[in-house]
């Protein structure tokens, strides 16, 4: 889940993570995130099974905003950007 400053969520599903978090921190994902300004991920979960996790994304999206606010606040209770010490660079730039 990614949210903006003034709380709005955005659910998603990728197979990147670390490249779908810096494609929205740098806008460049031209829709919701970046209308809105979704640029700090505040939760999220993993699984190596693509369906399961298509399946999870579209009963999150199902959710009441209370719900998903409570499973941010339960699991990140400062709502403070899980990626902002991975270092995340472009994913297109090779080093080398």
């Amino acid at each position: 889940m990614m949210a903006s400053p003034s709380r709005v969520i955005y659910i998603g599903v990728t197979g990147d993570l670390e490249r779908r978090v810096w494609q929205h921190k740098n806008a460049l994902s031209h829709g919701f995130t970046t209308r809105y300004g979704c640029t700090k991920l505040v939760w999220f979960d993993e699984t190596s099974e693509v369906h399961e996790a298509i399946r999870e994304e579209k009963r999150l999206k199902q959710w009441r905003r209370q719900w998903k606010i409570d499973l941010i606040e339960r699991d990140n209770p400062q709502c403070r950007d899980l990626a902002s010490e991975w270092g995340l660079t472009d994913p297109e730039s090779s080093s080398g």
